[in-house]
């Protein structure tokens, strides 16, 4: 796995330094919102940190697509930049859900599946627009290509190199992605581990489908990891028109 996660900012360190006299990057001393309030509260109160890369999984038909839809509508809302990579469904299909969810900001639309090409785009928006941030939301992992093979092929190690190359985009620029990962019919992650050790954080959304639960039927969602602030809250969501609403939150672990 890439050690770019321990470099940034890290070019003028040297062996023997004081972790005192360690000057931490301005990017990272500061935090952005989504806009979408229950998230935000999620991932510790004031939003995320540049440099996030995070991946998200939870149970099919729990509304990852849907939350993720409405992050990237509340980023553009904030006056940030929000990039939503779709290799799951057409944009035409998205444009639809935009339209039943009642969009009236929008996002900026992609449909790559070479890694490389996704990054550009970013990049690309980053450079017209230095002085907003940047989010990336992909769905999903399993789509990607990491280019590696010239026939187009795929391997059990694609989607490790792929988030690799995306982890490592967010630390090089400060931007931050928000991945889908890939799951099982019980939602439970499916991939390597390598690709939870790659991200710095991972939100799971999903029904509690045990019946002597107090939220028996209700959909949660809870941060599993975060490098960059808190974990161990599980927020009770509904959903409407609009999409996923909190009802309620509890602290586990």
């Amino acid at each position: 796995m890439s050690n770019m996660n321990l470099n940034v900012g890290l070019k003028s360190w040297k062996r023997g330094t004081n972790i005192l006299d360690l000057e931490v990057p301005a990017q990272l001393e500061r935090t952005v919102k989504t806009g979408l309030k229950w998230f935000d509260d999620a991932v510790g109160g004031e939003g995320m940190t540049p440099s996030t890369a995070m991946m998200l999984t939870g149970t099919p038909g729990a509304g990852k697509t849907t939350m993720c839809l409405q992050l990237a509508e509340s980023i553009m809302a904030s006056g940030n930049l929000c990039l939503f990579n779709t290799g799951e469904e057409s944009l035409f299909q998205v444009r639809k859900v935009a339209k039943r969810l009642n969009m009236k900001h929008g996002f900026i639309a992609g449909q790559d599946t070479l890694v490389d090409d996704v990054l550009t785009h970013a990049d690309s928006l980053h450079k017209a627009h230095p002085k907003k941030q940047v989010f990336l939301i992909l769905d999903s992992l399993q789509t990607l290509d990491d280019g590696k093979y010239k026939d187009g092929h795929t391997n059990s190690m694609t989607q490790v190199r792929a988030i690799e190359m995306i982890t490592n985009w967010c630390k090089e620029t400060y931007g931050i992605a928000l991945v889908i990962g890939q799951v099982t019919k019980g939602g439970d992650f499916a991939g390597k581990q390598q690709i939870k050790h790659a991200v710095d954080a991972h939100g799971h959304l999903f029904i509690d489908e045990q019946k002597n639960s107090e939220t028996y039927g209700e959909r949660l969602f809870e941060i599993q990891k975060n490098r960059f602030g808190c974990s161990g809250k599980t927020f009770i969501l509904g959903i409407g028109q609009g999409g996923l609403y909190e009802k309620g939150s509890y602290s586990f672990g």
